[in-house]
This record gives C-alpha cells, sequence and structure tokens, in this order.
C-alpha cells in the first residue's frame, strides 16, 4: 500500500488547504493506498486533522524567526527534535511521497523527507514565500519535487535557480465551499431569509484588532446588519448575544454555509480570503501587519486591484474609515455586485484539483502507473 505523508499547520489557513488536497487526492487516487499527517504536538493541529479522518502524528516544533530571542534559541533544538521525530515516522509509515502546506512546523518533515530522497512538494498561499518555504524549497529542489503557488507573481520572489521548480496552481479550498447552502447557513443562526448578514473573521486564532475595531462600530452596525463574529477561541470578549450580535469562539463546519449567507466578509488576508473568492463575496480586508514579510498586505492589494476588496490598513485601519466603508457597501447594491463578479472571478481557479492531479501523478510516476 502507498503512504502519502502531509505535513503543515500551526493555523487553520495552513491545515484546511491541506486537507482539501488530501480529500481531492483520496478522489483520484483510489483505495490502495493511506495518507497520515505530520505536525506540531501542540496546537489545534491534531483536533481538525484527525477530525477529517486522518491518522496524526505530532512532531515537537519551533518557530522560525526572523531575529534572535531566548525563545529562538529554545525554539532551535526543538525543531532539530521535530527533524529526527518526522525522520523515524516518515521511515516507519514507508511513505514514498510529502506534500507540505507549510508553516514553522514543515520544515523538520520537509528536510526528513529530502535526507531520505522522498519527494517533496510544497504549497505556498501568500503573494510572497515565506521563511519556511524558502528553506523547503532546498529540500524540493533536491528531490526534483515542486514549489505551487497561489499568485502567479510569486515564482518572482526566489532565486533564478529555484524557478524551474515553480509551478502555479492556485489555491486549495474545501469542497463544501463550492456546494455551501446560504439556508443552512441562516438556519444556523437562526435568522430570515430577509436578515443582511455581515461576517467578521479574524482568522482561527482571532484577531485582537479586528475585534477592537468591531467593538467601536458595532452598534452602528447592527442597526442593519446581523453582525457573525468569529472572536477567536482565545480572545476575552465581553459584549453580549443578541438577535443582532452572534459572536463564536470558532466556526467549523458551518462555516461555508454561514459565509453563503453573508452579505460581505471583513478579515484578515490570509489563505481563507480565497474562500470567500469561491463563494464569490466582497471583501473589507484588514492585513495583519509589523512583520518583517507583509504578506498578508501583498495578498490584500492583489485582491484591491482585482476590485474585490477594500484594504484598511496603516492609518486607515481605524473606526470611523473602516466604518464609511460599510456604510458605502450597505447602500451600494450596484458597488457590491461588481466587488462580488471580481471575486468570484478569482474563485474560479481549482487549485485544489490542479495540486492534488500533480500529486497523483507524481505517486503514479513513481509506481510505473
Amino acid at each position: 500500500m502507498v503512504s502519502i505523508a502531509f505535513t503543515g499547520g500551526g493555523t487553520g489557513g495552513h491545515i484546511y488547504p491541506g486537507l482539501a488536497v488530501a480529500d481531492e487526492l483520496k478522489k483520484r487516487l483510489g483505495g490502495d493506498f493511506r495518507l497520515f499527517w505530520i505536525g506540531s504536538s501542540a496546537g489545534m493541529d491534531r483536533s481538525l486533522v484527525e477530525e477529517a479522518g486522518i491518522e496524526f502524528f505530532g512532531i515537537p516544533s519551533g518557530k522560525l524567526r526572523r531575529y534572535f530571542s531566548i525563545r529562538t534559541a529554545i525554539d532551535f533544538f526543538k525543531v532539530i527534535a521535530g527533524f529526527f521525530a518526522a525522520k523515524k515516522i516518515l521511515k516507519k509509515q514507508k511513505a514514498r511521497l510529502l506534500f507540505s502546506k507549510g508553516g514553522f512546523v514543515s520544515v523538520p518533515p520537509c528536510a526528513a523527507a529530502s535526507s531520505l530522497k522522498i519527494p517533496v512538494f510544497t504549497h505556498e498561499s501568500d503573494f510572497s514565500p515565506g521563511l519556511a518555504t524558502k528553506i523547503n524549497a532546498r529540500f524540493v529542489m533536491r528531490t526534483k519535487g515542486k514549489i505551487l503557488t497561489a499568485y502567479e507573481n510569486t515564482a518572482g520572489f526566489f532565486p533564478q535557480a529555484v524557478r524551474d521548480f515553480v509551478m502555479l496552481s492556485g489555491n486549495p479550498v474545501r469542497s463544501i465551499f463550492y456546494s455551501a447552502d446560504a439556508a443552512k447557513g441562516r438556519a444556523f443562526l437562526g435568522v430570515g431569509k430577509n436578515a443582511r448578514i455581515l461576517l467578521v473573521l479574524g482568522g482561527s486564532q482571532g484577531a485582537r484588532q479586528i475585534n477592537e475595531l468591531l467593538r467601536a462600530i458595532l452598534p452602528e452596525l447592527t442597526k442593519t446588519y446581523t453582525v457573525v463574529h468569529q472572536t477567536g477561541a482565545n480572545q476575552q470578549w465581553d459584549l453580549a448575544v443578541s438577535e443582532m450580535y452572534k459572536p463564536y469562539p470558532f466556526i467549523r463546519e458551518e462555516l461555508p454555509h454561514v459565509m453563503a449567507a453573508a452579505e460581505f466578509v471583513l478579515s484578515r488576508s490570509g489563505a481563507g480570503i480565497w474562500e470567500c473568492a469561491v463563494l464569490g463575496k466582497p471583501m473589507l480586508l484588514i492585513p495583519l501587519e509589523g512583520s518583517a514579510r507583509g504578506d498578508q498586505l501583498e495578498n490584500a492589494c492583489y485582491f484591491r486591484e482585482a476590485e474585490a476588496a477594500l484594504v484598511f490598513a496603516g492609518d486607515d485601519a481605524n473606526p470611523d474609515t473602516l466604518l464609511s466603508a460599510i456604510k458605502l457597501l450597505e447602500q451600494d447594491a450596484g458597488k457590491r455586485a461588481a466587488m462580488a463578479a471580481a471575486s468570484s472571478k478569482l474563485g474560479k481557479r481549482d487549485g485544489t484539483g490542479f495540486i492534488a492531479q500533480t500529486l497523483a501523478e507524481e505517486v503514479k510516476k513513481v509506481f510505473g502507473g
């Protein structure tokens, strides 16, 4: 039986797209193979993967930083321990291919796969590659795998020698988003068919900045909208639930249906914006800033240039500017429709199918099938 390893994690933005690829790969390969996942032994990785019916192996994981601190030194030893743990797992499970969805936890398994001459394929969701992808690119080259990207421009961020291994794929999105049912979303929320819904997402871990901006303008928003707010499981939130305000620490299997019911989405600009695009949702994006990369700002600007989103960054990320933009969309059905059409156009790229087919072809090549 063929064993295929998946890795990646740390946030839902790394795990959910990987699960989408795993689900599609099962359909394309048939029965005589197995998938397993190598992820962080801490955090949400295990629960999300096991809920999807995939065997999970946890390893020590340390965060990759571009600066020195005591945590950097500690995490360095975790990365080394993760490498040896991942190598042991890959050998014991007889993996013949490794697919990485990125994040700091993916580096030790990719390094271990390279040392075992197992082909490494990795996907980058962001406009510019992160540190993990830049490191994993070496392992891709050594094993003659592929670096799959969501954006056309991402290849330009790599050295020339790496670009031969880069392939535009689009971003993987779970199949449930393609069949999401707005009626199911409204039933879950307990609202009628005429309710106008604003969905606020801060990622799987929440976003303090978005939460505080929402707090400042919520009384105005709820005059028109039912505000559905994913607060993040670790965020303290003390506003009372009401008919017009519905906070949830985390929305799991119901999220595609809730998003389908929403008029537009206010969120960060990580990999989840491609889920919004599949459903043709206008977006208000508040990118995470302050890191060395600025990847979320680059993602957001790409969607703004495509006229699918409005972006609030730097000084523009303030309550007055945000509320004015929401009021504009509230009153301008034509603007909402134009943004929805632009969003839907971006969402037509079938990243899930492309990546799954690429992996399936590699598996068949390895086994001569």
